[in-house]
């Protein structure tokens, strides 16, 4: 949907300009921004400071561990966290954030969001395996 209304690639900047658009297109150009800004904000903390990653990627997989104790989920979230981290953000945050960043519904500020997102990833690889190392072992104690 993004490249059919905005007519580019992720992270190339968009025309956002009203000028010669029917009423359809800048609604349907609006809907798309809104919706983007209604996932990051599901996932802001992704594309901030490091250790405001840590502190709410941890309270997500304490809950999830929490669950799969008490049975009411089947899977362990410790045998794939790691990689599926990894996943998330070159899947869906760093895409995201190209989009917000195209679209420059946050101005200077996307370049901050954007980069976050790419230092946190890069933090995940090297050490997210002894982050959730520490989960495991915080939870258990």
């Amino acid at each position: 949907r993004w490249r059919t209304t905005f007519g580019s690639e992720e992270g190339s900047t968009v025309d956002l300009s009203d000028e010669g658009k029917d009423g359809y297109e800048i609604d349907r150009k609006a809907t798309i921004v809104i919706e983007h800004l209604m996932q990051a904000s599901d996932v802001a903390h992704t594309m901030q400071h490091w250790h405001v990653y840590r502190k709410w990627n941890a309270r997500l997989f304490k809950e999830m561990y929490k669950a799969f104790q008490s049975g009411r989920s089947s899977q362990d979230p410790s045998l794939n966290w790691y990689e599926s981290e990894l996943g998330f953000f070159d899947f869906y945050i760093i895409p995201l954030a190209r989009k917000l960043k195209s679209c420059g519904v946050f101005g200077v500020s996307s370049d901050e969001y954007l980069n976050y997102a790419l230092q946190n990833r890069s933090e995940w690889e090297s050490k997210g395996r002894d982050v959730v190392d520490a989960y495991i072992r915080e939870i258990q104690t």
